[in-house]
């Protein structure tokens, strides 16, 4: 006898329904930071367009930004936590290997028992995000995903390093992706490019560390005891130059593969959401792509800073805080970064 099992009803389409952001208190201005890396605010400024970050204090976790962020959204989409079907966190600086973000921000919000999970894909974290909850509803394995986008950067940053501790910022953004009559997400442009994994990585030495402590335990050495523990919490480093003609070269051919298999033109777009990386990569996009003046695009790194996985989903925030008669449009994003990996589709805007 032949068994027929159950399928799943299945809608037609899913769309943002909401979105939400967690931005930390503290401000920091580039004459805070430009002394142990012998530089600029015009220094800064010329090679990134920022004039300032927004940094966590002490009592602004992970988990308290992430859920921050995901009451925003919530409220927005007039949803609860219990009306979610799954909860997905990007995050690269949960200080948790296990358990999971997700896990304890489902919780955190009352989501349980919703499935919670995170994505580990850096600046491609919350476009990977969105194609996760957008399949997850039109597959009717759920109603409304959480997407959360969140970093404590300020946690991985060495000071010194020229190549990338001036760029980085803290904070949350979440969407809520729900289930729609009519497509409000076009099909996703993602990937990776592992062999160029460690252009930009967050690491420690195993092997240093392990000698570090052998040298320790053996001579008393104070010096050696301090060097081992500065080195038990990694920190992030980039090759700029390598990274930049990554970012302009082949991440302009995956936003037009976007806009391609959304079947619309750079004209149709309402905004251009790109990760917010560096100001100029943001410009030499808009300029690649060619768009028109009528698209806006988003610049929220001038005052945000890089917030990796969050950086998409705050700039979507802003831009529909102070222009939102773009709501209902149309909007490209794209993220990008370590791994090599990358995400982008179009979206509706909420």
């Amino acid at each position: 006898m032949t068994v027929t099992l159950n399928q799943l009803d299945r809608p037609a389409a899913s769309r943002i329904s909401a979105v939400g952001a967690y931005r930390p208190s503290r401000i920091v201005p580039n004459e805070e930071i430009i002394g142990p890396i012998d530089s600029s605010d015009e220094w800064i400024r010329q090679r990134t367009g920022i004039v300032t970050r927004q940094r966590a204090t002490a009592e602004e976790t992970v988990l308290v930004m992430a859920a921050g962020a995901a009451r925003d959204a919530l409220e927005r989409a007039g949803l609860t936590g219990a009306d979610l079907g799954a909860v997905i966190v990007s995050t690269v600086s949960f200080p948790h290997a296990t358990p999971s973000a997700a896990a304890a921000l489902a919780h955190e919000i009352g989501a349980t028992p919703a499935p919670a999970y995170d994505v580990s894909a850096a600046c491609a974290g919350y476009c990977y995000g969105v194609a996760q909850a957008d399949a997850l509803v039109r597959s009717g394995m759920a109603e409304h995903v959480l997407v959360v986008g969140v970093e404590r950067l300020s946690d991985v940053i060495d000071p010194t390093d020229r190549s990338i501790s001036f760029l980085l910022g803290d904070g949350a953004g979440a969407v809520i992706v729900s289930a729609s009559d009519e497509p409000g997400i076009s099909p996703s442009v993602w990937g990776s490019d592992g062999e160029r994994w460690e252009t930009i990585s967050m690491t420690r030495s195993q092997l240093a560390l392990r000698d570090l402590i052998e040298h320790a335990r053996t001579t008393g050495d104070a010096s050696a005891i301090t060097g081992a523990e500065e080195m038990l919490w990694p920190t992030l480093r980039q090759d700029g130059p390598s990274v930049f003609r990554w970012a302009v070269w082949s991440m302009a051919k995956v936003a037009r593969q976007a806009l391609e298999k959304a079947g619309v033109r750079a004209e149709d777009l309402a905004a251009f959401i790109p990760h917010q990386a560096n100001m100029r990569i943001i410009d030499e996009f808009a300029k690649q792509l060619k768009l028109p003046d009528t698209v806006v695009v988003a610049r929220d790194i001038a005052e945000a800073g890089n917030t990796s996985a969050a950086s998409i989903p705050l700039a979507m925030h802003r831009l529909l805080q102070e222009s939102p008669e773009l709501s209902g449009g149309l909007a490209l994003q794209i993220g990008f970064g370590a791994g090599l990996v990358y995400g982008a589709q179009v979206v509706r805007l909420p």
